[in-house]
């Protein structure tokens, strides 16, 4: 259409009679007069505007579904973030748990022995002042230690204190070379010294030579003048090998300690005595044997080879 005076009209007249509908609608409400105009109008476009519906719907929802992935992404990550606090909040119960077990069995073996102990943190472990198998403790001076004072855990004998800091002292490992302490079996009266070999098992050279010793028997510390280095009773370890007596003056022995040596963590060392030795009220029980099952094989004798034979001829 070309933009000459009479259309400029027709459009002033279209703008005026659409608004005049309008306010008549509002107007007359739901007795509106344009009422079935509109819903002639709603049937006759509706399915077009379902159709564009259908069409843009689909575009709609991935566009909302990559807003919630994003969501669903930040809350995924804070999800695994809250799992890893988790997860570290339960190995530091499992670490707590597992020295509250250590702590309650070495105040047992303190109570069976009439230990009187500081309880003590391992915070190092290796060389030190030229020893290959020591320990650095939490306490030292301050707490009451002195050199040459025994020290255990819930397991047995750990080692001696060899040197003394106002807050650390050195501990010196049973399984060290240059470590020696004097051992006595178990419901018996057999004694020895054991020295320390590295990662391997103790070696104790008893006094007796005709001394008869098998394969698990134990032995505990048998306990040094005025109780330094050494107090007595302290379980030390099982017999897992006996040398054949060759007749000599001395028997020896290897012994699997019952203290772990590369995985220490709370010890104890005794800064009193017990009144009385403890013998080997100390020791653990002996687990009882289990029983082997005994299997009973029953042969039948088969017929003497060429039998048949002879029946036919």
């Amino acid at each position: 259409m070309r933009d000459t005076r009479e259309s400029r009209l027709l459009l002033v007249l279209l703008i005026t009679t659409a608004f005049a509908l309008i306010t008549v609608d509002i107007r007359g409400g739901e007795d509106s007069p344009v009422d079935g105009a509109r819903q002639a109008a709603a049937a006759v476009f509706g399915p077009i505007e379902n159709g564009v519906a259908g069409a843009v719907d689909p575009i709609g929802n991935a566009v909302s579904a990559v807003r919630d992935s994003g969501d669903r992404h930040d809350r995924l990550a804070a999800l695994e973030r809250e799992n890893a606090a988790l997860k570290a909040e339960l190995g530091s119960d499992d670490r707590n748990r597992s020295r509250a077990k250590q702590l309650d069995t070495l105040l047992k073996v303190a109570g069976q022995g009439q230990y009187g102990i500081k309880g003590a943190q391992v915070i190092a472990i290796g060389a030190a002042q030229g020893f290959s198998w020591t320990i650095t403790i939490d306490i030292g001076a301050n707490d009451g230690v002195k050199r040459d004072m025994t020290v255990l855990n819930g397991d047995g004998l750990v080692g001696r204190v060899t040197t003394v800091g106002p807050n650390t002292a050195t501990v010196l490992l049973a399984n060290d070379p240059d470590f020696t302490v004097g051992t006595r079996m178990e419901a018996g009266d057999e004694l020895g010294f054991a020295s320390g070999q590295g990662d391997r098992p103790l070696r104790v050279e008893l006094l007796n030579g005709k001394a008869e010793i098998k394969k698990g028997d134990r032995l505990v510390t048998f306990g040094s003048q005025a109780d330094k280095p050494f107090v007595p009773g302290v379980p030390v370890g099982t017999v897992s090998r006996v040398d054949p007596s060759g007749g000599g003056l001395t028997r020896t022995l290897y012994v699997t300690p019952f203290v772990g040596f590369t995985k220490l963590d709370i010890v104890g060392v005794v800064v009193q005595a017990p009144e009385k030795d403890p013998r080997d009220t100390v020791l653990p029980k002996k687990p009882k044997p289990t029983p082997t099952p005994t299997v009973t094989v029953t042969v039948t004798p088969s017929a003497p080879a060429g039998g048949q034979d002879q029946q036919e001829q």
